[in-house]
């Protein structure tokens, strides 16, 4: 089984594990026969950039699986502020939903992962992405092409973090300077902004939602309320069930 590690060096960085062996001759795809899915991974970390051997690591194994895992990284501040890395996974996104087939995958089968600070900027992309489809704005790709999101211990309500993110070493001058300022805290926070009755229409364009987060985690805290308002917000839409969204709590003896 060979699989290879594609890098792409343009405003952002973006890796790729695919397993060769199972899509070798398969080019173009012939989507009357399986095709693999692909997991799009939006990387971890606000600050740090010592991250990339956890992408590595999920690619490598579930390239093995035949899936294809497409890991995008963004810049971390100094070097960028929250705008800058929201733009930069739109960015990601818009390039694997238009170029994915180039690479074995279906354009049908494209799935959006995000852990921790990972999980808070690609939310904040795809809410971003749905409040320009809901407002008819000229975009380069749809919500419509994620068949689902997974939200891995993340953070979307800011202005409830400050503090504890001060109290754990992020102090809060750093923290506002990463997320411009006070003021933009509930612009960058998902969970925020779908309680905004303006956010109907785009919060009924956002695929299957699937949060995981740690019942112990005290690097982020649990939190319930994003899953439940968006599900409320989705009742109020008359979507089907199939659609709703739902936090799973892992006990911290659970390995994922």
């Amino acid at each position: 089984m060979l699989i290879l590690c594609y890098w792409f060096f343009l405003n952002f960085n973006l890796y790729f594990f695919l397993n060769v062996s199972f899509i070798q001759g398969r080019l173009p795809l012939d989507y009357t026969t399986s095709c693999p899915s692909s997991l799009c991974h939006v990387t971890h970390a606000w600050l740090s950039p010592k991250y990339k051997a956890w992408g590595s690591l999920l690619g490598l194994q579930l390239a093995e699986r035949d899936i294809i895992v497409a890991c995008i990284d963004y810049r971390n501040f100094p070097q960028g502020t929250i705008s800058d890395m929201v733009n930069d996974v739109s960015q990601g996104i818009d390039y694997i939903c238009n170029n994915i087939i180039e690479y074995g995958g279906d354009p049908n089968k494209i799935y959006l992962m995000g852990q921790s600070a990972g999980a808070h900027v690609s939310s904040c992309a795809l809410v971003q992405q749905a409040i320009k489809e809901s407002r008819g704005d000229s975009i380069s790709w749809s919500v419509s092409q994620i068949k689902a999101y997974f939200g891995l211990s993340g953070g979307y309500n800011l202005p409830n973090l400050v503090d504890h993110f001060h109290n754990r070493g992020l102090y809060r001058s750093i923290f506002l300077s990463i997320m411009e300022g006070e003021k933009l805290l509930e612009q960058f926070s998902p969970e925020v902004i779908v309680q905004d009755p303006s956010s109907d229409k785009a919060v009924s364009l956002l695929p299957h939602i699937v949060l995981f987060h740690g019942t112990t985690d005290s690097s982020i805290p649990s939190d319930e309320r994003f899953a439940f308002l968006l599900r409320m917000m989705l009742i109020s839409c008359q979507l089907t069930e199939h659609k709703m969204p739902c936090l799973v709590a892992v006990n911290e003896s659970v390995v994922i």
